[in-house]
């Protein structure tokens, strides 16, 4: 048997995973990075709009800072955030953003030099640092650059199977080479999930094709608990048709919402921040229009940047006008931008302290496959950025501390045991006669958490997905592969990546079935209120063999007690 050691092995190669590689290996460690893409291919090189931090670059009468950028939060959150975590973010961010600017981030540029500043949904000040629309962009490379510069070796195109754990504790993962198709254990004294959202879950979304959740699945599968699932963000804006990314960074510009009445309709929702409410309000605005018939061909609204003109259009938002031109045939100079809600981001995820840690021991997640939880039940725009490189470094330094503790890594029986299962689980599967294909399920999965698990929710719908999922669960045993060489063969990976798809589908729908009320992202119409009395609390979700067995936990609050949330 091959196998693979590293003192610290991080799994997902974007932003999150990169920053927690510098960290570990300005440390001194042995560290390597796992990424089923090249990492410049990750999701994280898609977030346009920004990075929040209280620079404080932006005239105003009054200064911003750290601590109105966590209350921001926390509000926004719907009040189910983290305060100490959601203070440690805000406070830090600020050296994350000026270290990134000195490692050679391009951002957009006030007239006197600083680094420019746009307002944002939900927030009190304009505090969102931007590379005009592809901060993401900008932040990939600049990352890569620097773990090339330090020789971090990337296993480019493998697949993470499963985690190896033994009395409790991580040590290390099973994978799988995609060029050859072979198993290879992978050893480490710490081993960081930063695998990114679940997106891919729901039929309209965002997140490219690899957000399947995988690194959420692994800790779930291992025995590793998943945090407030049930919290799953739509974003306001993506182009009608393909539901590419239309940035928040759009209407942080000046951009108007119009509905097919010629209305600017959020003055009835956020009548304050109209455009720039929380995303949250924002999405069910637009879907209420939508709904009660005031939408274009009952699908889409306006989003309309006309009135901000050529100049700021090709200065600003440079690749929204790209985006629009080539996926919809619309030049945003001249036509209005025909958008819908779609999933967006995954709030929950597996659970975390301020510096990764799990609960099992040598396991650390970061990025938005953890839960940390700065978001609670919503995020807002210009968080996720932040939060990849705030914890992200925070999980490297601390793998690296606790793994310099560990004595010298030995032979292990757990790693041949746990190919041999999986070699065993493989022959079954590719001797099935395949009465179900993949690609039917994962469509009917996905349909299903659109239609019923979506934007506003019911128990009649909930419970009609539960036993959908069972049933699907059921039918996934059926599945049968064409291609049976393992080289190369990603019907293989499908047929991986719908498992824990399904699964992770579950948890969505159970929590969302037990909590009764409506907070953030979760819209309850026969629950309509925010329950403190009774809700205010995380939502673990175990894996059991008859499915999902929920648990809660209390929210830490400091400084900030809950209050009614309006804008």
């Amino acid at each position: 048997m091959d196998l693979l050691s590293h003192d610290i092995l991080i799994i997902g190669g974007g932003l999150a995973g990169l920053r927690a590689a510098l960290e570990a290996k300005k440390a001194g460690m042995d560290v390597a990075v796992l990424s089923k893409v090249h990492p410049l291919r990750s999701h994280s090189v898609a977030a346009q709009g920004g990075i929040n931090a209280a620079l404080d670059n932006v005239s105003a009468p009054v200064h911003d800072t750290w601590q109105n950028h966590a209350f921001d939060t926390i509000k926004g959150s719907d009040y189910l955030a983290d305060q100490d975590a959601v203070e440690v973010m805000c406070r830090e961010g600020i050296e994350r953003v000026v270290e990134m600017e000195r490692w050679g981030t391009l951002f957009s540029r006030t007239e006197d030099g600083k680094i420019a500043q746009r307002p944002f949904g939900g927030a009190g000040f304009p505090r969102t640092c931007y590379a005009a629309d592809r901060t993401g962009h900008n932040f990939l490379h600049v990352l890569y650059e620097q773990a090339m510069g330090f020789n971090i070796p990337v296993y480019e195109e493998w697949y993470a199977l499963s985690l190896v754990v033994e009395d409790g504790r991580c040590l290390g993962i099973i994978a799988f080479h995609l060029f050859d198709g072979r198993m290879i254990p992978i050893r480490a004294k710490a081993t960081i999930l930063s695998t990114g959202g679940y997106g891919r879950i729901y039929l309209r979304s965002t997140n490219a094709i690899i957000n399947t959740g995988r690194g959420c699945y692994l800790a779930y599968q291992a025995g590793v608990p998943l945090e407030d699932m049930e919290f799953v963000q739509f974003h306001p804006t993506s182009l009608y048709g393909t539901n590419i990314l239309i940035t928040e960074g759009a209407r942080g510009e000046g951009g108007y919402l119009i509905n097919s009445l010629g209305e600017r309709f959020m003055e009835h929702y956020a009548p304050k921040l109209m455009e720039l409410g929380p995303r949250d309000i924002v999405a069910r605005a637009i879907q209420t229009e939508i709904n009660e018939g005031r939408g274009f061909e009952n699908e889409y609204v306006h989003l309309d940047l006309r009135h901000l003109g050529k100049e700021k259009i090709m200065d600003r938002l440079p690749g929204i006008r790209q985006i629009t031109i080539d996926f919809a045939g619309i030049d945003p100079i001249s036509k209005p931008i025909p958008i819908q809600p779609a999933q967006h981001y995954s709030m929950g995820g597996i659970p975390v302290n301020i510096d990764g840690e799990t609960p099992f021991k040598g396991l650390y997640a970061a990025g938005e496959c953890s839960c940390v939880s700065v978001h609670g039940a919503n995020r807002l725009g210009g968080n996720s950025l932040l939060e990849t490189l705030v914890f992200g470094a925070r999980a490297g330094k601390k793998a690296a501390i606790n793994a310099k503790k560990e004595e010298e890594m030995k032979e292990t029986f757990s790693f041949q045991h746990q190919c041999d299962l999986f070699q065993s689980s493989l022959n079954k599967i590719l001797e099935r006669k395949g009465e179900e294909s993949c690609f039917r399920l994962r469509d009917e999965m996905k349909a299903l958490m659109m239609d019923q698990v979506g934007i506003f929710r019911k128990e009649s719908d909930l419970i009609a997905a539960k036993e959908k999922i069972k049933e699907l669960k059921d039918r996934f045993k059926h599945i049968g592969l064409k291609r049976k060489e393992l080289a190369f063969n990603n019907e293989l990976i499908q047929y991986f990546e719908l498992e824990g798809m399904l699964d992770l589908a579950e948890t969505i729908v159970e929590g969302a079935l037990a909590r009764k009320e409506s907070r953030g992202s979760h819209y309850r119409g026969d629950f309509p209120e925010r329950d403190d009395e009774h809700w205010l609390l995380h939502t673990l979700a175990h894996k059991i063999p008859e499915g999902t067995k929920l648990e809660y936990k209390e929210v830490t609050i400091t400084n900030y007690p809950p209050k009614a949330r309006t804008y």
